[in-house]
C-alpha cells in the first residue's frame, strides 16, 4: 500500500497552546514510517511545518504521490501530544484541501485518543487512531476490515464505531528512525536550549515513552500513559546518525527522562549537547553530575507546587521537601548550564511565597516560572475530576473553564485566547 504521512503546516494565532511553535520532527510519524516500511509499504512523509508549505500545496504533494491512505497529525510532534492546541481548523483545512485525493484519510493524536467522535466529526475523516498510532497504521495498511483493527473509530452507517481503547504501542524495540538530510540541516532549533545561540542543527529523539506517574494535570490517560524504556542499541544509533548529520543537539522527548545509568555513561563519549524534562526529586546528586558530563545543557524540572499541600492535591507522590527539591535544583546547575523549575498555579501557593523562592533560585542562576494556570485537558485526571469523562463538549468544556477562570495567563501565554468555537468556525463549520 502506499501511504502519505503529513504534519500540516501549524498556525496557533489566538489559540491556547502551551508548546514551542517552532518545527520539531513529528516523531509519530517518523516511527510509523519506520513500522510501515519494515511491513513492506511505501510511504511518503511530508513535514509542512519544518519547510513552510502551504496547505493547499501540502495536499497537491500528496495527490501526486497517489496514496491509498494519507495520514495527518492532529498536534506537532508527540512531544506537544499532552498540551497540545484544542482547535483542529489547521488539520480541517488540510483534510478539506485533500478532498478525495488522499485515499482513506486517518487522524492522529490526542483529540482523536480522547474524544473520538467529535474529532471525527469536526474532521471529516474517515478513521480516527486512539492512542499511539504507528501499530494501528501497520494494521490499517494491511487491508484488514475496520472492524477487526483495534483502537479505531469510523462512521458506519449513522453511528460512530469506536472498536477499543486507546493504544499503547510496544516502542522498547523501536529500530532507529532515520531522517532525511534536509530535514535534519533545516532543524535549527534547540527546543528548550538557552545557554547559548546554536551554531548547527537540532532534533528531538525518544528514549522512553510514558510516565509511571499519575499527577492529575497531566494529559496523558489516553496515550504515552505506561512507561516504556527503549532498547539502548537502536536508541544510541539513532543518535548517531543525527550526529553523523551534523546535529550538535538533541532534546529528549521523554514525559519524564527518569536516570538511565548506561545511556548516560554511553553519551559521554559522544560529541552532543542535549536536554531533557524530569522530576529533580528522582536524582541523586551522583547522576545528576553524570547528567552534566554526558552533555546535558537543559533540564525542566516540574516542581509545580511550593507546598507539600499544593504536591499532594497534584497527586505528585513526591517525598522530597520544598527546601530539598531547591537544594537538588541548584546542585543540576553546577554541571548543568539551564536549569528550569516549572510551577503551576495551585491553591494555597502564596504569591509571596512564590516570588521568595523564585528569586532565592533566580540569585543562583536557576530559572522558574511565573505559576502557569492549568488547563484541564480531556485526557487529565483533573478533567474526569470536574466533570466525568469526556463528551462532545469536552475541549470546548475545558475551553470555557479556563477563559473563565483567568484574566491573565503566564508569561508563556502572550495574547489572549479566543473562543474554541470562534477558532474553529471557519474551518469546522459543523461544529
Amino acid at each position: 500500500m502506499r501511504v502519505a504521512l503529513v504534519n500540516p503546516s501549524w498556525s496557533f494565532d489566538n489559540s491556547i497552546y502551551f508548546g514551542c511553535r517552532e518545527p520539531h520532527l513529528p516523531l509519530e510519524l517518523g516511527c510509523s514510517k519506520a513500522l510501515l516500511e519494515r511491513a513492506g509499504h511505501e510511504v511518503l512523509m511530508l513535514d509542512g511545518h519544518l519547510f513552510g508549505t502551504p496547505l493547499a500545496d501540502l495536499a497537491d504533494a500528496v495527490a501526486s504521490f497517489g496514496p491509498d491512505m494519507t495520514v495527518v497529525t492532529t498536534a506537532p510532534t508527540y512531544l506537544f501530544w499532552r498540551c497540545a492546541q484544542p482547535e483542529l481548523r489547521v488539520p480541517r483545512e488540510f483534510l478539506v484541501a485533500l478532498g478525495t485525493r488522499g485515499g482513506r484519510t486517518v487522524a492522529v493524536g490526542p483529540h482523536g485518543s480522547a474524544t473520538p467522535e467529535t474529532a471525527l466529526r469536526k474532521l471529516g475523516a474517515d478513521v480516527v487512531v486512539r492512542g499511539e498510532c504507528e501499530e494501528v497504521l501497520v494494521e490499517l495498511a494491511s487491508g484488514a476490515p475496520l472492524a477487526s483493527v483495534a483502537s479505531v473509530a469510523f462512521p458506519d452507517g449513522d453511528r460512530i464505531r469506536i472498536t477499543g481503547a486507546p493504544a499503547a504501542t510496544r516502542f522498547t524495540d523501536l529500530p532507529a528512525l532515520r531522517w532525511p538530510d534536509e530535514w535534519v540541516a533545516r532543524h535549527l532549533h534547540h527546543h528548550h536550549r538557552f545557554d547559548r545561540e546554536p551554531t548547527g542543527p537540532g532534533a528531538e529523539v525518544e528514549a522512553s515513552r510514558g510516565c509511571p506517574y499519575h499527577c492529575s494535570f497531566c494529559a496523558k490517560i489516553d496515550f504515552r500513559d505506561k512507561y516504556r524504556r527503549r532498547d539502548l542499541a537502536p536508541l544510541l544509533a539513532e543518535i548517531d546518525g543525527l550526529i553523523a548529520q551534523g546535529a550538535e543537539y538533541v532534546y529528549f522527548v521523554d514525559e519524564i527522562f527518569l536516570p538511565q545509568k548506561p545511556l548516560l555513561e554511553a553519551l559521554v563519549s559522544r560529541k552532543l549537547e542535549f536536554g531533557i524534562q524530569t522530576r529533580i526529586d528522582l536524582w541523586k546528586p551522583d547522576m545528576l553530575d553524570l547528567l552534566g558530563a554526558a552533555g546535558c545543557v537543559s533540564i525542566e524540572a516540574g516542581v509545580e507546587s511550593l507546598t507539600v499541600e499544593g504536591r499532594a492535591m497534584l497527586d505528585k507522590n513526591c517525598r522530597a521537601s520544598t527546601a530539598a527539591l531547591a537544594e537538588r535544583l541548584l546542585h543540576a546547575k553546577r554541571s548543568v548550564p539551564f536549569v528550569q523549575a516549572n510551577l503551576l498555579k495551585v491553591a494555597g501557593d502564596e504569591e509571596a511565597l512564590v516570588a521568595d523562592w523564585r528569586e532565592r533560585l533566580r540569585r543562583h542562576g536557576v530559572w522558574a516560572n511565573d505559576p502557569v494556570p492549568l488547563y484541564p485537558y480531556p485526557s487529565s485526571p483533573d478533567y474526569r475530576k470536574l466533570w466525568g469523562l469526556p463528551d462532545g463538549r469536552a475541549w470546548e468544556r475545558a475551553h470555557e473553564h479556563y477563559l473563565g477562570q483567568f484574566a491573565a495567563f503566564g508569561d508563556i501565554q502572550e495574547e489572549r485566547p479566543a473562543p474554541l468555537g470562534e477558532l474553529e468556525a471557519v474551518c469546522c463549520p459543523a461544529c
